[in-house]
């Protein structure tokens, strides 16, 4: 039975915390807001409530904790289980995280992909349609356009799709049936694959909890409430559940452009009649002066619940300094003058910018004077093209029907595109009765492939099968009988090169098929000719010079800067034993990892929850920040105001502000941005 014991902190975690974290952390069963302004604690507050849930009685299989990364899930379990080691048992991490993992118990066979793989399928099925054969005057829209333009349809609750794009461009009219086929097909292609992408994970989840699946959960917490969207926000409430215990900062959100609607916060307590909400003041991270800037310039934002940061720390009798440039180039270089300068430890600064293409000037400045930085916001580990396409190896080996990792594979074959990859794929399929491995290496060769496909003149398709190829050309490729029996190889416009990719795939296939052992794998794959051709084509793209010739030394320099790349990727592998855990780690959290080390180059977006002793926010001029272009079809000014109240926030010890009177290169003049006269400076 759940009791309410306020007056007692019998655990560690909950002796810890101040008189208002302990209010909250303590609140009894029902609907629980805490308003947890910067700096204030809230993850000790949210790590006491676990506790305290425990400590009551309630069992960790009842506790579901919901956040936006898996490390700060993962974090605040370490916490607790510290002195509770059951609290390693409760449910903890992202959406996504939750909903593929139930989804995962209840059908082993979906495959999770990011938007811009499944922007790959769908233009493998735009790409069957000819658009050129039909006498339409009015030009079609691109494949990338048409994704999005789908996406917007879905959300929009139209009747049908003709009659939206009617409204919306009724010059596009002539095209509504084929991009209504389009889509048709696309989805088909989801479902014979299960394949799902982060959006989707969500609807189907709700779709179960409204439907089929109990939830054992008491209790639900989410961190980060201010940057819930409505589908998220939907499945927290399919959770059906006795008590939600929210935490969160209105004045913190600033994923408006994501989706994310500081509405659902906002009306918490008129949403739920028990309602109770409790608020943290008391800000242990920045000096007064810091908080002093930060509360005047977000006071000019409504007020949806009363707070005001309060100082802990007290006061350095020190203001944070306006840095003023005659241009952005005087400003980038002075600023990593002063890093260099500085008695703060690299790692421990931060430069802060509303928009990317701020970083370029800030990191050559920095790399100019032989100062480390990391970049967060550019290309990633993970998102290097090596990586990515090491790991779609790895994930086609262990689930065949893997579509996406099967065109992203042959994207490196020469005249491979992704339709004729997807045709391949599912000739491959046929062959192998569900199997492509199988169709791979044990074809049954009285199945017919490439047959001939539907035609409609009203639908822009038109037949690509009339005559298949010879495989008479690829004899002289070395290619052993066994594979040049494959129908696959009488595509009609498969390449020669692209013949010999699919040889030698299918020899490493053979040889890594019995082969149980992680690393085993992924040194057979890393010493194929297949990675060989893969490495090559990168390279040889990445040392082309302005005039196509292929420069030698950056050739090899490149090929060498790929394998030392991938084999990072094999001292993370060596911690799984499991290549199914190895690769679900590296699709739900990859994006949580960063490598580098130095001065940290971040968006304001990207510094959401970090801190920092010296802080430099830079290009603070109106129309860089605040960006009311970017920030219209969001939340417009308070939106970016609520940007520059995070950026402040972040800083410790110190803190800048950089405003530059012109930008060289744009040739363009600025007025200082407004948060400036806002803080009290008379610029």
């Amino acid at each position: 039975m759940w009791y309410n014991s306020p007056q007692k902190r019998v655990n560690l975690p909950l002796s810890k915390l101040n008189e208002e974290q302990f209010k909250a952390a303590t609140a009894s069963f029902g609907h629980n807001l805490v308003i947890a302004s910067a700096g204030t604690g809230k993850t000790s507050t949210i790590v006491g409530r676990i506790a305290y849930l425990l400590q009551n009685g309630i069992k960790p299989e009842e506790i579901l904790l919901l956040t936006f990364t898996n490390k700060a899930a993962n974090e605040m379990k370490e916490r607790v289980s510290k002195f509770i080691p059951l609290a390693k048992n409760i449910e903890a991490g992202t959406f996504h995280a939750i909903s593929y993992k139930w989804l995962r118990k209840l059908n082993k066979n979906i495959v999770l992909k990011q938007i811009k793989d499944l922007k790959i399928l769908f233009k493998s099925i735009y790409e069957k349609r000819d658009f050129n054969r039909l006498d339409i005057e009015e030009k079609p829209y691109s494949a990338n356009y048409l994704f999005d333009l789908y996406s917007l349809y879905l959300n929009s609750n139209y009747p049908s799709f003709e009659e939206w794009l009617i409204k919306k461009a009724p010059n596009q009219k002539e095209y509504a049936l084929i991009y209504e086929d389009i889509f048709d097909e696309y989805e088909r292609v989801k479902r014979e694959y299960n394949l799902v992408d982060f959006n989707s994970l969500l609807i189907e989840m709700i779709k179960r909890l409204k439907n089929d699946i109990k939830s054992p959960f008491r209790e639900v917490l989410v961190d980060e409430y201010q940057d819930t969207n409505p589908l998220q926000n939907e499945f927290i409430e399919s959770v059906k559940n006795e008590s939600l215990f929210c935490v969160g900062d209105y004045d913190q959100s600033i994923y408006a452009f994501n989706g994310a609607d500081i509405s659902i916060i906002s009306t918490f307590d008129k949403r739920y009649k028990d309602a109770k909400v409790f608020t943290l003041k008391k800000n242990y991270r920045s000096y007064g002066e810091i908080l002093d800037i930060a509360n005047k310039v977000i006071k000019n934002n409504p007020r949806i619940y009363p707070k005001t940061l309060e100082v802990t720390r007290g006061y350095k009798r020190e203001y944070p300094k306006v840095l003023i440039y005659e241009d952005t180039f005087n400003e980038y270089r002075d600023i990593a003058s002063r890093i260099s300068s500085s008695t703060t430890k690299k790692d421990e600064i931060a430069v802060l910018f509303r928009n990317n293409s701020s970083a370029d000037g800030i990191e050559a400045a920095l790399r100019e004077r032989g100062i480390e930085c990391k970049r967060r916001g550019g290309v990633g580990f993970f998102e290097s093209r090596e990586v990515k396409v090491f790991l779609d190896i790895l994930t086609y080996l262990l689930n065949s029907k893997d579509i996406m990792a099967f065109i992203h594979i042959l994207e490196y074959a020469k005249g491979i595109g992704s339709a004729i990859a997807k045709d391949i794929f599912e000739a491959l399929s046929i062959l192998g009765d569900g199997n492509t491995i199988k169709g791979f290496l044990e074809p049954n060769l009285e199945k017919r492939v490439f047959v001939q496909s539907k035609s409609s003149y009203q639908l822009g398709l038109f037949d690509d099968f009339v005559q298949l190829g010879s495989v008479s050309r690829f004899k002289n490729l070395g290619i052993k009988e066994e594979f040049l029996s494959n129908p696959i190889l009488k595509h009609p416009k498969l390449s020669i090169d692209g013949a010999e990719f699919l040889y030698q795939f299918y020899l490493l296939l053979k040889r890594v098929k019995r082969m149980k052992n992680p690393i085993v794998i992924f040194d057979e794959i890393f010493n194929s000719k297949l990675f060989e051709i893969i490495v090559s084509t990168l390279a040889k793209e990445r040392a082309r010079n302005k005039n196509g010739i292929i420069d030698k030394e950056k050739f090899e320099e490149s090929k060498l800067k790929i394998l030392n790349k991938v084999k990072i990727l094999r001292g993370l592998l060596r911690n799984y034993s499991d290549l199914e855990k190895f690769l679900n780690a590296m699709v739900l959290g990859a994006n949580e990892m960063s490598e580098g080390r130095g001065v940290n180059l971040l968006t304001i977006h990207a510094s959401k929850g970090l801190e920092f002793k010296e802080v430099y926010i830079v290009d603070l001029m109106e129309e860089r920040f605040p960006n009311l272009k970017l920030s219209k079809s969001a939340g417009g000014i308070e939106e970016e105001r609520r940007l520059f109240y995070v950026a402040v926030t972040r800083a410790k010890d110190n803190l800048f502000f950089a405003f530059a009177k012109k930008d060289r290169i744009r040739n363009k003049e600025y007025k200082p941005s407004r948060f400036l006269k806002e803080a009290g400076y008379g610029i």
